[in-house]
């Protein structure tokens, strides 16, 4: 299972879905945090998802934080997944199927370019629900109307102009 940074009540459902699945491992991907960013303590958001995590009771032997150095400033999905590609890489896990969690309309994007990340890896994906606006309703929302339109943009961008660059 893999996870970027959630608010507290994403982090439950991620701890939740990791044990009821029976994952073997749990990939938090981040990056680095600045000298003197108030969260500096954790060196990355990888860090902090997996000490949130291991608070909520997911042992640290089951985490592998994964902290992202260079951060482009286009396609960062797709480069989050090519870093956790490498560093599975490095740990021997070369032939695993991957559940990548992401929220709300964003999954599918996510879901799209870690499967160009890693072509020959079954790749599913879990979309936390986020509980600013009703997702069912989203049109009636400021946030919903604008997540779903940048996510929609950014999807067909994903889908027919984007070109990976395999690693």
């Amino acid at each position: 299972m893999i996870v970027g940074q959630f608010p507290d009540y994403g982090l439950k459902e991620i701890k939740d879905q990791f044990e009821e699945g029976h994952y073997r491992l749990l990939v938090t991907v981040g990056g680095k945090y600045p000298t003197g960013h108030p969260m500096a303590r954790y060196k990355s958001g990888a860090d902090w998802t997996a000490s949130s995590l291991n608070a909520q009771g997911v042992l640290l032997e089951k985490i592998i934080p994964v902290s992202i150095t260079i951060y482009p400033r286009k396609d960062r999905t797709y480069y989050k997944a090519l870093e956790v590609k490498k560093r599975l890489n490095e740990e021997g896990f070369t032939r695993v199927s991957i559940d990548v969690v992401s929220f709300g309309v964003h999954a599918r994007r996510t879901w799209l370019l870690f499967e160009k990340a890693f072509p020959s890896v079954d790749v599913g994906v879990i979309a936390i629900t986020p509980n600013s606006y009703d997702t069912s309703r989203w049109w009636l929302f400021g946030e919903g109307v604008r997540n779903v339109i940048s996510e929609s943009i950014a999807y067909l961008y994903a889908r027919f102009i984007f070109s990976p660059h395999i690693k």
